[in-house]
């Protein structure tokens, strides 16, 4: 089931807790130990840097594939600390990365240390509306990703509901050939019963990469017998022939920006495994480099409206999708469901 750890960090007692989530998170990746102390070491410095800089903030850490697939099957897992607050932000992101930077009397190492260690690293900060960190660390595998795949990259954010330690909603992406798909599940309610549908969803779309969004759906109906059932959502995007596919059932939200506009994509009513409808309609349209997908749970406001910082096409999807959720939500105003979103975005020119 999807393990996320949510540690909210408001006091100094609460670093020790990201540092042993990231070391727990570690064992369940299969780290080594250099790779679980780079894991616990980041999730230190930023945790600490939340309560230095920001007053507190949110550490999500979970196990996630990486943000670019290098082959069909690609079965790497990389340990994601995120962190997420409401702060006054970073003027200048550039100097915050650079050693010796400080607006306190600490040492100023703290995000130019992470930048380095990490496999992935990427934030995005706003004076007076926060700071996202996203860092990734993992065995990630030697050389590039080669092929017109290798144009897309996905990430995401799962927020369980209440500090659960399962969230009921799911992500995962996988790659066959020239098309690479991303899916985002949420089972039926919260909980463990919920997490066990959309896990059971997760490993079926590993043996349906060479399938329709259509045809994923049908198979993962099956999958899910026996369970609460999920909303289900799938995207593939045929990088060969730049097009994208889409087909969801359930209460999956699916905005596409395109042409600098968003416009959604319209799931079917019903419950994959329960009730999926008879008939599936797939959605078509063209993928170029400046298109974003985003796909997101009902635990996003319903009146949820993207910002400019959502279509920023160069940034780690991972980022855009915390930001999403930083922004639909404050520590006043909570998430109301497990929350993730999922984000589907072009490889910039110079590569990840």
């Amino acid at each position: 089931m999807p393990r996320v750890w949510d540690v909210p960090v408001h006091d100094s007692t609460r670093v020790r807790d990201a540092r042993v989530a990231a070391e727990h998170a570690a064992a369940l990746a299969g780290l080594d130990g250099q790779h679980t102390a780079t894991a616990a070491l980041v999730a230190t410095e930023l945790a600490t840097n939340l309560l230095k800089h920001a007053g507190g903030g949110q550490v999500l850490i979970d196990v996630v594939a990486p943000c670019v697939l290098t082959a069909d099957g690609d079965e790497t897992r990389l340990v994601q600390v995120v962190t997420v607050d409401h702060g006054p932000g970073i003027a200048d992101v550039s100097a915050a990365l650079s050693d010796g930077f400080s607006t306190t009397q600490s040492l100023g190492a703290g995000l130019g240390t992470c930048a380095r260690l990490a496999d992935d690293f990427d934030l995005h900060s706003v004076p007076g509306r926060g700071t996202v960190v996203v860092a990734r660390v993992g065995a990630v595998p030697q050389g590039r990703a080669t092929g017109p795949a290798a144009g897309v990259r996905a990430g995401a954010v799962n927020v369980p509901f209440g500090g659960a330690d399962y969230s009921g909603d799911a992500w995962a992406w996988v790659r066959s050939g020239d098309r690479v798909t991303l899916m985002l599940a949420d089972g039926l309610g919260h909980g463990p019963e919920a997490a066990r549908a959309s896990t059971a969803a997760v490993e079926a779309l590993r043996g349906s990469a060479h399938l329709t969004p259509a045809q994923a759906l049908r198979r993962l109906d099956t999958a899910l017998t026996g369970t609460r059932g999920a909303a289900v959502a799938v995207a593939q995007v045929d990088t060969r022939a730049a097009v994208l596919r889409f087909a969801g059932v359930g209460n999956i939200g699916a905005r596409l920006y395109e042409h600098g506009t968003w416009r959604h994509l319209v799931s079917r009513p019903g419950i994959v495994g329960t009730h999926r409808p008879t008939t599936l309609r797939e959605e078509e349209t063209a993928w170029a480099h400046d298109r974003v997908l985003v796909l997101h749970s009902d635990g996003l406001p319903s009146r949820w409206t993207p910002t400019p910082d959502t279509c920023r096409t160069a940034a780690d999807p991972a980022v855009t999708a915390a930001v999403t959720v930083r922004d639909a939500s404050s520590p006043a105003r909570p998430v109301r469901d497990d929350t993730a979103v999922a984000v589907l975005a072009s490889t910039p020119p110079d590569g990840p």
